[in-house]
């Protein structure tokens, strides 16, 4: 495996890892929000548990591109 496969396999690792929490945080804040004001339905469930999974994939994404870019900035 070249070094630019084993980055791209960590990226998608990352970004694994942040759409799985951004879910966990969309499900969290989202739908008991929207439960306390009586407007959850399983669709707008659905939608804010995605869109916290969009948002913790990209988040985490970009964050680990900048830890990488700051790491190779570092070493030279």
């Amino acid at each position: 495996m070249t070094e630019a496969d084993k980055e791209k396999v960590e990226a998608a690792a990352v970004a694994s890892v942040g759409a799985g929490v951004g879910g966990a945080g969309g499900a969290t804040v989202g739908v008991l929000e929207l439960a306390a004001q009586g407007a959850a339905t399983g669709l707008s469930a659905g939608i804010m548990i995605g869109a916290g999974a969009v948002a913790g994939g990209l988040a985490f994404f970009f964050g680990y591109k900048a830890y990488r870019q700051l790491r190779h900035r570092g070493s030279k």
